[in-house]
């Protein structure tokens, strides 16, 4: 499990610490790998998705063992505020935060759902600009919380530590539960190239065994896309 990175500042993005926290992972994943050839490697360090994708180039690993903590976080804060909002216990409440670890992450509003009831069936304007309801202010909140926790006291911990504990929990003892971390997505959503972002993904004890395809409208995958598009980016001029 990889956290070590520079510590994010005040106004700064995920994106803007990626070339930084490159350096240190050179530094430190050739000997990683070296000494435990067998490893698999949880990076959490951000911008976590890009830098998942310069570990998995770096150690040479299989992709699969390879895993960015991506957006188990925001997915896990996607489903307590939309229990606030109804007032019924999150872990009754089903949704997905997908895409990037970030600005562009992508609320699957079209599978949101309490007890097997879609949310959209009983408002089809959920999570638009139309909802009179206002829930498209749930995920505004979620990409924000982060950047107001950096504001407040300089850097996250407790809610990424928890996320994180989680995923190591389904990896350790072969839980085979689906978390939304980052993977290669290359063919999956129409996306072309080696980008690693959040999707549903079971993990086991040999890391991701299988990625969950989910079905999205048009217009989330059109949004996945921007998602890999605004990461590649950023990505295509690194110097690894």
């Amino acid at each position: 499990m990889s956290a070590a990175g520079a510590r994010q500042v005040v106004g700064e993005t995920r994106l803007d610490l990626v070339q930084r926290n490159v350096v240190i992972m050179k530094s430190i994943i050739p000997g990683i790998v070296q000494n435990s050839p067998n490893c698999k490697i949880l990076i959490v360090s951000n911008p976590v998705d890009i830098l998942t994708y310069v570990v998995w180039k770096i150690s040479g690993l299989p992709p699969t063992r390879v895993i960015g903590s991506g957006c188990n976080l925001d997915s896990a804060r996607f489903r307590y505020l939309i229990g606030e909002k109804l007032s019924v216990h999150p872990t009754s409440c089903h949704g997905w935060v997908l895409g990037e670890h970030g600005d562009s992450s992508v609320p699957l509003w079209s599978g949101v759902n309490v007890a097997g009831i879609p949310l959209k069936s009983l408002n089809p304007a959920l999570g638009t600009d139309s909802d009179k309801e206002g829930w498209k202010q749930i995920h505004k909140q979620v990409v924000e919380s982060a950047y107001e926790i950096v504001r407040l006291k300089g850097y996250t911990s407790w809610a990424i530590g928890l996320s994180v504990m989680d995923l190591a929990g389904s990896m350790l003892k072969n839980l085979r539960r689906v978390h939304p971390v980052s993977t290669l997505v290359k063919g999956l959503y129409g996306i072309k190239e080696e980008i690693f972002l959040s999707v549903p993904c079971i993990l086991g004890r040999n890391g991701v065994t299988d990625i969950v395809k989910v079905n999205l409208n048009p217009n989330e995958e059109e949004l996945i896309r921007k998602s890999a598009e605004t990461l590649w980016n950023v990505q295509k001029d690194l110097e690894i």
